[in-house]
């Protein structure tokens, strides 16, 4: 193990609420066990569940850090006895179970990816989340693929940004909808064939306008009311993936449309898997998209960065993100310099 400070800062919180509760703590470094490596955070990414863990409402799987941030690029400074794909030195983004927003954070070996060529530190940092979401939810389980057509609910979030230019790099008719006709411009920017506002009162009538015979997989963030239109929407034999609850847990559902149309629905949430499913999203990812970056021959497949914020301006970053203002990814300059 290479040397390293005993202890590190991190963003913590003692009792649920708004941005404000959030303040810099010290603490230990953590310790590796065998199969995981020690890394030194560079970028952490803002995403939805830190907020909803903040205000107490996504509590962290047993076994998992209580510190937000679940995904962050940066240099592996200690690996365990059992892990032989990295070394002391290699510059990472990493799926981590808690803790990214921390100076030092430990994860999975297999949870680990290289920097993608041409991609700096904080780009890299806003992947691991986003991308094991898309490609483990909506390409793995709902078996998107190409020459097919998606509809993707908040297209212009992380989750929403990468999962559009995801299907472009696979041959994918991409329907997005968004909040607004400036983030609705900016999926089409994205690689979207068509963006549609989801207030809009006729938001059916326009998605089959453009997909008569209905879509193959739609990728609902919303659930609550939104079921239904998916259900109206999809086509014959659809697939329906539900990774979200923004619009509420509970709905009406229109059973019989469901059972008439042949549709199949499916949901996750990435954080409980167990650490075996999300390396193989990780082998998935490294194998299928990775050299993507480098031959893409459709739009770049480059993460979106909306806003950097420094360690302490996290309020500020929490703030942003409740407010949807954003378009892409946040993140954290957790470290003091840049490694590259």
């Amino acid at each position: 193990m290479a040397e390293q400070t005993d202890s590190c800062k991190q963003i913590i919180f003692d009792q649920a609420g708004g941005p404000e509760v959030l303040y810099i703590a010290e603490s230990n470094v953590p310790k590796v066990d065998s199969e995981q490596v020690l890394i030194k955070v560079s970028y952490a990414g803002v995403n939805g569940p830190d907020i909803a863990q903040r205000k107490g409402m996504y509590p962290p799987p047993p076994g998992a850090s209580e510190v937000l941030g679940l995904e962050v690029s940066g240099t592996i400074v200690a690996v365990g006895d059992s892990v032989s794909q990295w070394q002391v030195g290699d510059v990472v983004c990493a799926l981590v179970p808690g803790a990214g927003y921390s100076e030092y954070v430990v994860t999975w070996g297999s949870h680990c990816l290289p920097i993608p060529s041409g991609l700096t530190l904080a780009q890299a940092a806003a992947l691991p989340e986003t991308f094991f979401t898309v490609w483990g939810h909506l390409f793995m389980r709902g078996a998107l693929k190409a020459g097919e057509t998606v509809l993707i609910h908040g297209g212009s979030g992380g989750i929403g940004s990468a999962a559009i230019a995801l299907a472009k790099q696979f041959g994918i008719k991409v329907i997005a909808t968004s909040g607004s006709q400036d983030k609705c411009d900016y999926c089409k920017q994205l690689g979207a064939d068509y963006a549609f506002n989801y207030h809009d009162t006729d938001l059916l009538e326009q998605l089959l306008a453009v997909a008569p015979d209905g879509v193959d997989v739609a990728l609902d963030m919303a659930s609550g009311d939104m079921i239904n239109l998916n259900l109206k929407a999809l086509a014959v034999e659809g697939r329906l993936v539900t990774i979200a609850l923004l619009r509420g847990p509970t709905a009406s559902v229109d059973v019989f449309r469901l059972m008439s149309k042949r549709i199949t629905w499916t949901g996750a949430t990435l954080r409980p898997q167990s650490i075996e499913a999300k390396a193989r999203i990780a082998k998935r990812l490294l194998t299928d998209v990775w050299p993507l970056f480098l031959t893409s021959q459709a739009e770049p497949l480059v993460p979106h960065i909306f806003a950097e914020f420094s360690f302490d301006k996290v309020a500020e970053a929490h703030q942003l993100m409740e407010s949807g203002r954003h378009y892409g990814k946040i993140v954290l300059k957790m470290a003091a310099e840049d490694v590259t």
